[in-house]
């Protein structure tokens, strides 16, 4: 006689009693940070602004006679202004817009180079050569000239450059007359020809420093013309 065994199959124990509407998942986008440029941009205009800052401790008669650069500077072989001058400014308009402007015009460049040690001297030195080149500009424009110059504005028209060339490239160096660049240029060019028309108590300058409008133009096309060799040197990932 064969005996069959049947065993019961255990029951899924039962599921709490719920009245109101189950959760949904969310599936909205991630927020991106309100705030999100590359460490270089951070640190140029931090260096700008917060340079000032500084400069506003001492006498401003003594900063412009030690560091403020002048054409007449380069016969005694007074060349260390060349590049001390970039981080002195006239006024706070002056430093505040110089600083807006490099952290609106600094990311592009500080992507393509990227966020490593390397990257960051590679941007610093591009920022650095943009200026002393623009205030060389000028000094070849007005040879011997007695008129101090100070600011960043050269150096950050040279941010705007590559920038602008940048964007005609979607993030890679694109053509050198390409539409941003013909454009950006033009708006550039529109405003400093008005700055060189517009009384010197209009410019965001103090003292007898001058704004150079002349490095400002000279600036943009280094860094249009800089950013393509530059970027060969980027590191790669």
């Amino acid at each position: 006689m064969t005996e069959s065994r049947f065993e019961e199959t255990p029951r899924e124990p039962p599921q709490p009693w719920s009245d109101g509407p189950q959760p949904q998942p969310d599936l909205r986008p991630a927020r991106e940070p309100a705030f999100n440029a590359p460490w270089q941009a951070v640190a140029v205009t931090v260096l700008i602004v917060g340079g000032y800052a500084l400069q506003t401790l001492f006498p401003i008669d003594a900063i412009e006679a030690a560091y403020a650069f002048a054409p007449a500077n380069l016969v005694p072989g007074r060349w260390e202004t060349v590049i001390t001058a970039i981080f002195l400014h006239g006024g706070w308009p002056h430093a505040m817009m110089n600083g807006a402007f490099a952290l609106a015009f600094s990311t592009p460049l500080a992507r393509l180079f990227g966020p490593k040690i390397e990257g960051g001297l590679l941007f610093f030195g591009f920022y650095l050569v943009c200026g002393v080149l623009a205030n060389l500009a000028f000094a070849a424009v007005h040879p011997g000239s007695p008129v101090l110059v100070v600011g960043a504005s050269g150096a950050v028209s040279g941010l705007m450059g590559a920038s602008a060339r940048l964007l005609g490239g979607g993030g890679r160096v694109g053509p050198i007359l390409s539409r941003p660049v013909l454009s950006l240029g033009g708006a550039w060019l529109g405003i400093n020809v008005l700055m060189a028309l517009a009384p010197p108590s209009l410019l965001p300058g103090a003292g007898s420093a001058g704004v150079a409008w002349e490095a400002h133009l000279a600036g943009f096309a280094l860094g249009v013309l800089l950013v393509g060799p530059l970027a060969r040197l980027a590191p790669r990932d």
